[in-house]
């Protein structure tokens, strides 16, 4: 798995989830439950597609197991540095 689109950055992701769901990106707590906060499959694919033509090759599993942005930014860190 490559893992590249050092263009997305975690301050980029949480602004991204917020547009989508009518949120300010400050309302967005790393630990946050993203489908309390209305973060929804159709949405999550959304944002997925769009970071991946970022240029963000991660597996959509790794954003569907977890609901949190930190742990998602946490594999996506894990990643890069085992590059």
């Amino acid at each position: 798995m490559t893992v590249s689109g050092e263009t997305v950055t975690l301050e980029k992701m949480r602004a991204d989830i917020a547009r989508l769901i009518d949120l300010d990106p400050e309302e967005i707590g790393n630990d946050d439950h993203l489908p309390d906060l209305g973060l929804d499959s159709l949405r999550l694919m959304r944002l997925v597609s769009a970071w991946e033509q970022a240029g963000l090759k991660v597996d959509f599993a790794v954003f569907a197991e977890s609901a949190t942005l930190g742990e998602w930014w946490e594999a996506i860190s894990h990643l890069r540095a085992a590059g």
